[in-house]
């Protein structure tokens, strides 16, 4: 893969189409990234704390949260001591949401994309990765019972679907309404052949002629 592919776009961009191989790269590359930004997070944490005096009382991470009545953010830090705790977390959750945000885009982005080489629109992601975790959530709130059960076979039929369409299937062979082909052979062009004007240009010699004597 090109070194152009490690870019933001690759990561970001809703538009196109990426195969499976891409899309896993893809994956492995954007949670590198979001790995190194929480260790960023924390150093960052520690480091407003020794700026201004403060001290970490708790740290939450559940991606799940987003998910809760109401919803929280799924890193909390919860700062206190003698200093301005209230500052600390401000600059600290400035910080995490740009995070934040930008693992949602490469979740979102990158799955778009893969959906569009299956010619899916990029709707697709609701019943196969959000739809999933809210019926998870309502088979929590029904507790033990039928309905309960019924949602959540529905949850993992939707996640084993989402599975095989997005990990496992080829993308379409050929174009298709969102763009070429990914695995399509790339056309390097054919050598031309001179045309007739630069042939006229030739100077054909008979073998063994050489300078003329005067020359």
């Amino acid at each position: 893969m090109d070194d152009s592919d490690i870019t933001k776009e690759f990561l970001l961009s809703f538009d196109g189409r990426i195969n499976r191989a891409k899309y896993w790269y893809a994956v492995y590359v954007g949670i590198i990234h979001c790995l190194v930004r929480l260790v960023w997070l924390v150093f960052l944490a520690f480091a407003l704390n020794a700026i201004f005096g403060t001290s970490v009382n708790s740290v939450h991470l559940n991606i799940y949260d987003i998910f809760n009545d109401p919803p929280s953010f799924p890193f909390r830090v919860s700062f206190g001591g003698s200093g301005p705790s209230w500052l600390v977390s401000l600059l600290f959750y400035a910080a995490a949401i740009s995070n934040f945000v930008f693992a949602i885009r490469f979740l979102a982005a990158t799955a778009v994309r893969r959906l569009h080489d299956r010619n899916k629109r990029g709707w697709w992601i609701v019943p196969f990765f959000i739809a999933p975790v809210l019926l998870s959530k309502m088979g929590e709130w029904l507790g033990d019972s039928y309905p309960a059960d019924f949602l959540m076979l529905v949850a993992i039929a939707l996640c084993l679907w989402g599975f095989v369409e997005i990990l496992c299937l080829r993308g379409t062979r050929g174009p298709n309404r969102f763009g070429p082909d990914p695995q399509a052979p790339v056309n390097r062009g054919a050598h031309r052949a001179p045309n007739w004007q630069q042939l006229r240009e030739l100077e054909f010699v008979r073998r063994g002629a050489g300078p003329s004597p005067g020359a």
